[in-house]
């Protein structure tokens, strides 16, 4: 590992006891998840997530709900070190809506894909050489992120919106890891 991972280590450790000493027990998850974050910066790195919730209202597209747009901008915040410089959503409002905040952060336009092509688009990834966000569904995701590293994936229910694929990929190897975002308060 390079120094520059070991310090980002080292610091995410010190700040874990920190968060354990004010009583912040809660963000445990998000400083693990930031350590896998720092381990994968030799390669490059394609995060994976479902849109967020949506609104019940029995269209085909419906936007996020209130909760849903709350988890859009925490995801944002918790990907915001992570490098990434391209977002991908599908063309629905639930996916867009997802994406924008992370899109919003970086100054770029989230890149629209068809869901129906999902190995064109793996292949895409691939041979790109940046991190990504790929915002989708609760079909295709699983589905995109096992093209991407050949590993067996998850069945992601209805009520799944917390789920976090990371694929990294260095040379020949890839990882697959599977994490899961904060809980956000319905309140």
């Amino acid at each position: 590992m390079t120094y520059a991972v070991l310090h980002s280590m080292a610091t995410l450790l010190e700040s874990l006891g920190y968060l354990f000493r004010c009583g912040m027990k809660k963000l445990f998850g998000l400083v693990v998840v930031m350590l896998l974050f720092g381990a994968a910066a030799q390669g490059k790195s394609i995060y994976l997530i479902r849109h967020a919730e949506k609104l019940d209202d029995g269209s085909k597209n419906p936007v996020l709900t209130l909760k849903g747009r709350q988890r859009a901008i925490n995801l944002a915040s918790m990907l915001s070190q992570a490098g990434i410089t391209k977002v991908y959503a599908t063309n629905y409002h639930r996916t867009q809506m997802t994406a924008k905040p992370m899109a919003d952060y970086l100054g770029i336009e989230v890149t629209s894909y068809d869901p129906s092509e999902l190995s064109r688009l793996a292949e895409a990834l691939k041979a790109q050489d940046q991190n990504v966000l790929i915002v989708g569904h609760s079909n295709t995701t699983p589905m995109l992120t096992h093209l991407l590293s050949g590993k067996p994936m998850i069945k992601l229910e209805e009520t799944d919106f917390d789920f976090i694929f990371q694929v990294v990929i260095e040379g020949e190897q890839t990882t697959l890891n599977i994490l899961k975002s904060l809980p956000i308060n319905s309140d």
